[in-house]
């Protein structure tokens, strides 16, 4: 305060001592009071526009705008640059990203951000973690919000939480391209807590990053309202919440699915077409997308045509469904090729449809391999077609791999069996049987889960444990998916 008072008296007396250095001061206080807005000291560099000039420039950015076919009234409450030639230096910016004007009318607030300060620092940050320049554009159209952020406060956290997670670095741009909004969330809030959801019930936490790359928008998905939801209904199908985690890893888009409007209607579907709801769980766990499919339409169409074509009745198609729900969404022309082949070798309808309802994988296989298994079945083998209505899996093991070698060995041992006996095992098993180490009663047919994959009483697949539990062994055939 004293050495304030000082320099006011040094200034008075020199004023006053000197006339020329007073005249300038003078003019100064006069001109200004025909203008208070200046009188005030401002703490902007550069030239500070007054409460009129403000006003003046923003009607004539205003009308520049409307020119150009832009609506202003949303950038009222919006600090808009002092001169036309700014705002002018936006709007082509944006469109040579490729921001058109219809698109400045759906988000004028774009228009609000600097193209030094905001534009250019984030774009540059995008394109450096991987989205290409040429995507940019299309980044702002999707996600305008992102020019307003700050790249060290809100974007490179977010970049940094997914790596977290172990998405690749080359897949980072790819996955903010699939849902841009994960730039805007808070990382203590929904992404942590779903990640610990679907952890906490068994997902690995290796596969969270494969995860968030193939679905990354179940990172945006509340816990209790969305994700625990689905899994406690489908655990109440009877899916053990570690085949649910399998699942998830593998098809975490089945998150997606809502549950009132998608998952509930298609399996109340699936029990209308005759589908046991002790099948349910296997039947989702073997194709989990058939709960968003538009299933109704598909399931009516695929038993209408396996009625009229392969003379197969409802009950029996709800086999088919329940072996290899794959079918509602295969093609009929595909079906009929395999089915064409079996006729066209002398099998009548009525065995061809027996074949398909005990082994549905048979309308999906390749029908040159088919015929390279057949030919081999009858002039290698010499047996008679009969067998492979009782037994057409054997169309769908390996000719090369398992058939030859395992009918070599029972030539070299003059052994005789059923198709049954010698292919629907482990190699160990059938070593075993050769040896004579190992009898055992003739086993019920193959059964087929898992996408069509065919798992065989006594393979590898399954435990030689008798006393498995039904949990352990859908958790085993969901491994495949």
């Amino acid at each position: 305060m004293i050495s304030l008072l000082r320099r006011t008296k040094l200034l008075t007396l020199t004023l006053t001592s000197n006339p020329r250095t007073l005249r300038p001061f003078l003019r100064f206080l006069s001109s200004s009071s025909k203008f208070p807005e200046y009188e005030m000291p401002s703490v902007t560099w550069g030239v500070v526009l007054g409460r009129k000039e403000r006003l003046v420039s923003r009607v004539i950015i205003s009308d520049y705008l409307k020119t150009l076919g832009i609506i202003p009234d949303e950038l009222e409450q919006v600090e808009l640059p002092s001169t036309v030639e700014v705002m002018r230096e936006r709007v082509e910016f944006l469109q040579k990203l490729g921001v058109t004007i219809d698109h400045l009318n759906e988000y004028p607030l774009m228009l609000g951000c600097s193209v030094r300060k905001n534009m250019i620092p984030v774009l540059g940050y995008l394109e450096k973690i991987g989205i290409p320049r040429s995507k940019l554009g299309e980044f702002v159209v999707n996600y305008p919000q992102v020019l307003h952020a700050s790249v060290v406060v809100e974007l490179a956290p977010v970049v940094k939480f997914l790596r977290g997670l172990d998405v690749d670095k080359q897949d980072i741009g790819y996955v903010l391209m699939k849902y841009p909004e994960l730039l805007g969330f808070k990382l203590e809030g929904t992404m942590s807590t779903s990640v610990a959801y679907l952890v906490s019930i068994g997902v690995s936490p290796r596969d969270i990053g494969p995860m968030v790359t193939q679905y990354p928008y179940f990172l945006g998905m509340r816990v209790g309202t969305v994700i625990k939801p689905i899994v406690d209904y489908l655990v109440s199908l009877g899916l053990p919440k570690k085949v649910l985690a399998r699942m998830f890893e593998k098809r975490a888009y089945v998150l997606g699915y809502d549950l009132e409007e998608c998952i509930k209607p298609n399996v109340d579907c699936l029990v209308s077409f005759g589908i046991r709801r002790e099948a349910l769980a296997s039947v989702i766990a073997q194709f989990p997308q058939i709960l968003g499919l538009p299933l109704k339409a598909k399931l009516s169409s695929q038993q209408y045509f396996f009625n009229l074509k392969l003379k197969i009745d409802p009950d029996g198609f709800a086999r088919v469904i329940e072996r290899m729900p794959q079918i509602v969404s295969l093609n009929q022309n595909v079906i009929m090729k395999p089915v064409e082949f079996l006729l066209g070798r002398g099998i009548p309808a009525v065995d061809v449809a027996k074949m398909v309802v005990k082994c549905p994988q048979l309308v999906a296989l390749r029908v040159e391999l088919m015929k390279n298994g057949y030919y081999f079945f009858k002039s290698e083998m010499g047996r008679q077609v009969k067998e492979l209505v009782e037994f057409p899996e054997y169309f769908t093991y390996s000719l090369e791999s398992r058939i030859k070698p395992r009918y070599q060995r029972l030539q070299s041992k003059g052994v005789r069996s059923s198709l049954d006996w010698f292919l629907n095992c482990s190699d160990q098993r059938f070593e075993e049987r050769l040896q004579a180490d190992y009898i055992e009663m003739e086993t019920i047919g193959p059964s087929f889960c898992m996408g069509g994959k065919l798992q065989l009483p006594g393979n590898e697949v399954v435990s030689d444990e008798e006393d498995e539990s039904d949990d352990e062994e859908l958790y085993r055939r969901t491994v495949s998916l």
